[in-house]
């Protein structure tokens, strides 16, 4: 086994200090002259004729706004007409998968800030059903975070629980933490959770009968995630049919094409083993887990979705749902920008198939989110003034092509966003899906303050607000 080492760090190093590239940059040098010399062409262009590139580029962009409703629409599908998760009952879970004694399992807890929400947090990891002599709870708290290190030892823990401090280091992430907590112990099994979640009881032991059912190459079985404050506002109501999508459809339509899973940040069940043998997580990264699940499959491994629900707190108030939101669009950026500085290389090893799927959901997702504002403001000012001359840009394939992602697109993505609520059982916000295409609206603002971070500060972690409930 590669032996793993999480305090090893060069942050000038584009190809990553722990054998795998990292985000310890935003651009390899070859990025950043392409990406300058495309910013020359455009407006060496734009003085030539301007009207002419506009067009070509409006031409370009409604391509993929078309290519990328499709493909959407194929994920959706295949997650409704052939379904993959794992999903077990209690018969399966009688007795451990080997008929001897259950699996070794760590559950690690990374905290910064979270006193308030520590005691809440130990109750429902002690809810686990699971036998505590096979399972050690870490709570990875930073050694500087006086708040929530008081709270957790105030609470007199117990075995399986264990507070491991992590060294105050750069960079100040969630992955540092993850790496520092997988550094010692000798498990079968790892999970992952955040300060709010509240996994279901049996979830590890589902996990562990999953692995012990699916083949070989399995490393990663991913939990659902969804929200038990959904009915708080408008805004919970919302991100809930939006995580519903995600984890009830997206997810399970890779799954169905045994493509590339970006991971969630939280409930990722993985085996010990493989997770130290690939390095771990990428410690620059803000979406750490994005990355991580593309660097699994790159290097043969699988993952699967299981049937198992860890509810979280959704975030209650756009002040601190726009971070959260920027955090993850420059994190899949990040991760996109990382895994395409050997463009060729990485085509090979996901084979073209599995390119697409990672273009179109990573790459793809980052880009639809910008530009999606733009084209809102057209359809505004062609509603309102009818601007004379708009209508060059708009000849009548690409008018088509764009009417049918307008309208068609957007009414499709509602309508499924209320059919996830629905199969998430929580159909009385079904309703609410109409309301979708404004929360659109402010995934593209979050995506547009993620992006400028990536240049200004792209390794600056927007940490979630978690309220005590």
């Amino acid at each position: 086994m590669t032996t793993f080492n999480a305090t090893k760090r060069v942050c000038d190093d584009p190809y990553g200090p722990r054998g795998f590239p990292q985000a310890t940059i935003v651009l390899a040098p070859w990025q950043r002259a392409a990406g300058w010399a495309a910013l020359a062409l455009l407006v060496l262009w734009a003085l030539f004729d301007w009207r002419q590139e506009f067009l070509v580029l409006n031409v370009v962009f409604t391509v993929f706004f078309l290519l990328s409703t499709i493909y959407r629409v194929m994920l959706i599908d295949a997650a409704l007409t052939r379904p993959r998760e794992i999903v077990l009952g209690p018969e399966d879970l009688r007795e451990p998968p080997n008929g001897k004694e259950w699996p070794r399992y760590v559950v690690i807890l990374p905290m910064y800030h979270e006193g308030d929400v520590v005691a809440k947090l130990v109750e429902g990891m002690r809810k686990l059903d699971y036998p505590a002599d096979r399972l050690e709870v870490r709570l990875l708290i930073e050694e500087d975070d006086e708040e929530t290190m008081s709270a957790a030892k105030a609470l007199n823990l117990q075995p399986p629980f264990v507070i491991t401090p992590i060294p105050v280091s750069q960079p100040r992430t969630k992955p540092k933490a993850c790496n520092v907590g997988i550094q010692e112990g000798d498990f079968d099994y790892l999970v992952i959770y955040d300060a709010e979640d509240q996994p279901e009881p049996d979830q590890l032991k589902k996990a562990a009968v999953a692995f012990s059912r699916s083949p070989d190459n399995v490393a990663c079985v991913q939990g659902k995630l969804c929200f038990y404050n959904s009915n708080h506002n408008l805004l919970t109501r919302l991100f809930t049919l939006d995580y519903s999508t995600w984890f009830g459809l997206c997810l399970p339509g890779l799954d169905a094409y045994d493509a590339p899973i970006p991971l969630g940040g939280t409930s990722n069940h993985f085996r010990w083993d493989v997770l130290r043998e690939v390095g771990g997580w990428d410690e620059y990264n803000v979406t750490e887990d994005c990355d991580l699940g593309l660097r699994l499959f790159v290097r043969g491994w699988r993952t699967r979705v299981l049937e198992s629900t860890t509810w979280e707190q959704a975030c209650p108030t756009v002040r601190f749902w726009i971070p959260q939101r920027s955090r993850w669009v420059k994190g899949y950026a990040q991760t996109y920008l990382v895994h395409t500085r050997d463009l060729w290389t990485l085509t090979k090893q996901l084979g073209l198939r599995n390119s697409l799927h990672f273009h179109l959901l990573i790459g793809g997702s980052v880009f639809s989110q910008l530009i999606c504002p733009f084209y809102w403001l057209l359809v505004l000012l062609w509603l309102v003034f009818r601007p004379v001359g708009l209508s060059y840009f708009f000849p009548g394939p690409v008018f088509a092509m764009g009417s049918l992602c307008l309208f068609v697109g957007n009414f499709f993505f509602a309508y499924t966003s209320g059919i996830a609520g629905i199969r998430r059982g929580m159909g009385h916000l079904a309703k609410y899906a109409l309301l979708m295409p404004f929360y659109w609206i402010m995934m593209s603002a979050g995506a547009w303050k993620g992006f400028l971070q990536l240049v200004t500060k792209p390794h600056h972690w927007e940490k979630t607000k978690h309220f005590a409930e």
